[in-house]
């Protein structure tokens, strides 16, 4: 009988939403109908906000009144429920009264920020993540704004490239799962809902793969790279949902994302059927000219439209060109329409025909610009996200008795820092609701103990000058914390660096401070990975803190006594030096592996390891975990059969905590060469001291196939090799077994 029911269930939810799709198409049918082509056009377009800018602004004194007239159909960077009323009001006064839709990076955070994403994505806590983009939406939505320009689902394995700090990492398997996440924490149970927003995929395709990782650069790829890498976090987004995508920047093989058939005409609205719109990038429709691929505006503005990206962004292309370029025939009114009425069947499903000022409800937005439960959850978040990269001498976790703390550094008492980069600028909000570092640890410690400061020195700069104070600050202490790194504006867009050091004199700073004999606890606060050689292999204790948002402080001060055990593992390889890069974990073993020590006629730096810093996955622990008793359901399977995979995990130390267990398998052998390694599922256990847990997984067919050099998505029959562990290079258990057809 609970099957019935539940079927039953499943036919009523599938039917009414099918009626409400049939409403809502029928509905733009017949807007579409009273529209002129001019209201048509309008609609393609999208201004920002006088006063805000994430880009180089087209000025344009008739704004308001187009938006009077009808000719404009969403805003960006316009904030807060009073501004977003006065404009939709001034649309309310166009004769067919369509309203505006308003967009926001909303990246990490509205009023309450949490971790940047790419830190976020090193707790590798799906639930968490989603929690996240669920507070983020009920803030965002709360303040008038019905999209966010989020998630970013690039794949990048270049920290050169500022924008890494806004994604999941290098690993596909990971960011698919995140990008999905991410999707179902801004939408909600349905767009409509008052706390939800709609999510903007970004950015498709294949950015985070800009040559020397300087942002908007061009991108060469093989299509297999792009089907197998880059192209599966979009594929996951757009299952959980995503309402709109956003194209990229970059050139792909020569022929510019925003003006790219294949990828928006031919991949997602054709192959994978993709029924939202497509946003260009700020201004990327007219920069298509720079490219060298238009031109001219009008032929830009063809070239785009006819490519699918329906909305533009910023550069005018649309709205100077496309009534003529209609009248002329150069563009069918069929395309217009398709995408005219792509973005007016989004406004429906929000509502905002029946209610333009539905998401425009001050005491809904004072109350959630005001939620406790948000604060406590960006805290939880925060701690979660934070790596452990070195405890040799057992420093931390700290005591709180203890009597004496130097807490030293650029980061320490600053509190806006802790937001970093695409953070929303709130004005009329104070920065008092931001927990600094100082704060953090002043309010964790006990009564007993003393905290001394020094800033030390700043991120930036050769000035020494308050190195002595530092020093001697820190020889009156039991132990000293400093907490440097590079600035939060170092990292995001337009923000890529050659050299990824510790900037300035901070690393010098360190090794004075080693010679006081004091025990040492680094805070790295970052947007990307770093390069910090000399730290890395000197000061036996390190802590990756990257961004943490709002609650910044007292999520270091849980880590540093021990209040939250970390569990954060790393999203991204560390390299040794700016030479390795790109590096990441999933390489191809080439016919010349270098094994060992062995360099001759190897595929190897002669002056170098091949070898990270840190690798990807790793993260340590207060405490210690056993892997042990692997057991395969079979040794061979038929690729319509699935493999159990179970072990026990022990939490065999002192302390209660997390472990994420990572599954990597190697395909020995294949029609294209394969990674020596790729992560195909993960797991985060929580553990008492003790306490012993059976950890299962499922390896089926999709975990076996890949794309081969005519892009089918195959599986075949083969041996694979079965590793399990605490990173990609800390294997704890290995077994094999084997696809036959």
């Amino acid at each position: 009988m609970k099957k019935i029911a539940l079927i039953f269930g499943l036919l009523f939810c599938f039917t009414t939403t099918f009626s409400q799709q049939n409403e809502i198409d029928r509905k733009v049918e017949e807007l579409l109908q009273k529209m002129t082509l001019e209201e048509k056009i309008g609609q393609l377009n999208q201004y920002s906000g006088d006063s805000e800018a994430t880009g180089p602004i087209t000025i344009n004194p008739n704004k308001q009144s187009e938006i009077k007239n009808g000719l404009l159909g969403s805003m960006l960077n316009v904030k807060t429920v009073e501004h977003t009323q006065q404009f939709q009001e001034l649309a309310m006064q166009s004769r067919l009264k369509i309203p505006l839709l308003f967009g926001l990076d909303v990246v990490h955070g509205y009023k309450t920020t949490f971790p940047i994403p790419l830190a976020e994505a090193a707790s590798w806590d799906l639930e968490a993540i989603e929690l996240s983009a669920r507070v983020a939406a009920v803030e965002t939505s709360a303040s008038g704004i019905h999209w966010t320009f989020a998630p970013m689902v690039d794949i990048s394995r270049d920290p050169r490239w500022g924008r890494v700090m806004e994604g999941a990492g290098e690993d596909t398997y990971l960011g698919s799962k995140i990008a999905y996440a991410r999707v179902k924490g801004f939408q909600g149970n349905q767009l409509g809902d008052t706390d939800a927003v709609m999510a903007c995929v970004k950015h498709f395709a294949a950015y985070g793969a800009a040559v020397g990782g300087r942002d908007y650069n061009s991108v060469d790829m093989s299509y297999r790279m792009l089907w197998e890498t880059f192209l599966p976090p979009f594929k996951a987004a757009l299952d959980a949902g995503a309402a709109t995508f956003m194209n990229s920047f970059n050139d792909l093989n020569g022929i510019p994302a925003t003006g790219n058939t294949y990828l928006q005409r031919d991949i997602l609205k054709g192959k994978w059927n993709f029924k939202g719109f497509v946003v260009s990038d700020w201004g990327s429709i007219g920069e298509m000219i720079a490219h060298g691929y238009s031109k001219d505006s009008k032929e830009a503005a063809l070239q785009a439209i006819t490519a699918g990206s329906d909305m533009d962004m910023e550069s005018n292309a649309y709205r100077n060109n496309l009534v003529e370029l209609v009248k002329v025939n150069k563009v069918s009114l069929d395309v217009i329409d398709d995408a005219v009425r792509r973005i007016l069947y989004k406004k429906f499903e929000l509502g905002l025909f029946d209610d333009p000022f539905k998401f425009s409800n001050p005491e809904r937005q004072k109350a959630a610009l005001t939620n406790l439960e948000h604060t406590k959850a960006a805290r939880a978040i925060a701690s979660k996200s934070i790596v452990l990269l070195k405890n040799e001498k057992n420093i931390l976790p700290l005591s709180k008795e203890t009597k004496t703390i130097a807490f030293i550094g650029p980061m320490v008492k600053p509190k806006r820092i802790n937001h970093g980069f695409w953070s929303i600028d709130l004005k009329d909000v104070d920065s008092t609701y931001i927990v600094s570092q100082w704060e953090g640890l002043e309010r964790k410690v006990g009564k007993n103990t003393k905290l001394l400061y020094a800033k030390g020195c700043s991120v930036e700069g050769t000035d020494k000058s308050g190195f002595k104070e530092a020093i001697a600050v820190a020889k009156k202490a039991d132990v000293v914390i400093l907490s440097i790194g590079e600035a939060f504006n170092m990292s995001g867009e337009a923000k890529s660096r050659s050299t990824i050091q510790l900037p300035g004199v901070q690393e010098d700073l360190i090794k004075e401070l080693q010679k006081t004999g004091k025990p040492i606890v680094i805070l790295i606060n970052a947007g990307r990975p770093l390069v910090f050689n000399w730290t890395a292999e000197n000061m036996p204790t390190i802590v990756y803190t990257w961004w943490l948002g709002s609650e910044a402080g007292n999520a270091i001060a849980d880590i540093l006594f021990g209040d939250y055990n970390p569990s954060g593992k790393l999203p991204m390889t560390f390299p040794r030096t700016e030479g390795q890069i790109p590096i990441y974990y999933n390489h191809f073993n080439t016919g010349r592996p270098a094994i060992g020590e062995d360099k001759i006629y190897k595929s190897a730096y002669i002056d170098l390891p091949n070898s990270p810093q840190f690798p990807f996955g790793f993260g340590l622990s207060y405490t210690t975990f056993q892997y042990s008793d692997l057991k395969l359901s079979t040794q061979k399977i038929k690729s319509s059969e699935a493999i159990e995979v179970s072990f026990k995990l022990t939490n065999s130390g002192k302390f209660e905590g997390e472990e994420v267990v990572q599954l990597y398998l190697r395909d020995k052998v294949g029609c294209v060469v394969r990674p020596i390694k790729e992560l195909k599922d993960f797991e985060k256990v929580k553990l008492a001291i003790g306490e012993t847990k059976t950890i299962t997984f499922i390896i089926d067919k999709s975990k076996l196939s890949f794309y081969n050099d005519k892009l089918e998505y195959i599986s075949e029959a083969g041996e694979f090799d079965l590793m399990i562990g605490s990173s990609s290079e800390d294997i704890r258990l290995i077994s094999n077994f084997e696809l036959v057809q």
